[in-house]
């Protein structure tokens, strides 16, 4: 698999990148070695390998919910620069 530095400059196009003339040819060579890497994975013998999202067993590690009572209207707002109706009160942000 052998990239180009036309596909190199195409990438930095669509990545909004630029890359100054000198700096083409190192890029062009070290895109060309990752894609050979990439290309020489792909001829592993992956048959009967189970996909995976983490490459070790995770577990979830949350609480169980414990039910209880809110702490009220009054003593949530008790703090709050500006309160009516039971709400918090915020400056008017659309015209």
């Amino acid at each position: 698999m052998k990239i180009s530095q036309k596909d190199v400059e195409h990438v930095a196009r669509l990545a909004r990148l630029t890359i100054a003339p000198e700096e083409l040819s190192a890029l062009t060579e070290q895109m060309d070695a990752v894609l050979g890497y990439v290309d020489k994975l792909n001829q592993l013998d992956t048959d009967g390998i189970e996909p995976m999202a983490h490459a070790v067993p995770m577990s979830n590690a949350f609480r169980e919910d414990d039910i209880k009572p809110s702490i009220g209207i009054e003593r949530a707002l008790q703090n709050a620069p500006a309160a009516g109706d039971n709400c918090f009160t915020v400056p008017k942000v659309i015209e």
